[in-house]
């Protein structure tokens, strides 16, 4: 996979930031990344920080999701790259971590649902696909029974 910038071709998966949100993602994440083999993975982690109100899930067990997330998408990507993020605005710090890392493309994957579902879960795929700085990869998703 090849894309142009500025005339200069580069491979859109030479380093992907892969945003999960827990271990089953992480999971089902990469399992549908793998077929495409990435040069290189970072996994990512938001750690949702209340910024002057109370944090969604406590700090301490955030962590650990964040660890079990890193686990997990080194039962596919041995050598994946990890990134934890602190912060309330989740699509500001994909692209701000992406940035950090270099990343050639931000990959995710859908978690699903209807569009009422979607609405009321705050899906973030149209902030993250319609403001990124470079190409955002959406992978098929498949039901994994989540």
């Amino acid at each position: 996979m090849h894309g142009s910038v500025d005339g200069e071709s580069e491979d859109l998966l030479a380093h992907v930031l892969l945003p999960v949100a827990n271990e089953n993602d992480a999971l089902a994440t990469a399992t549908a990344l793998e077929p495409y083999r990435p040069s290189n993975v970072t996994t990512l982690h938001v750690v949702e920080k209340g910024e002057g109100v109370p944090d969604k899930t406590p700090v301490v067990q955030s962590e650990e999701i964040a660890r079990e997330s890193y686990a997990a998408v080194r039962t596919v990507f041995p050598n994946a790259d990890e990134h934890t993020a602190y912060a309330r605005d989740i699509v500001g710090t994909i692209f701000s971590a992406a940035d950090e890392v270099n990343a050639s493309a931000i990959v995710y994957r859908s978690r699903g649902g209807g569009r009422v579902m979607k609405f009321l879960s705050g899906d973030l795929s149209p902030k993250l696909v319609t403001n990124a700085d470079r190409p955002v990869i959406a992978l098929p998703h498949v039901d994994t029974n989540e």
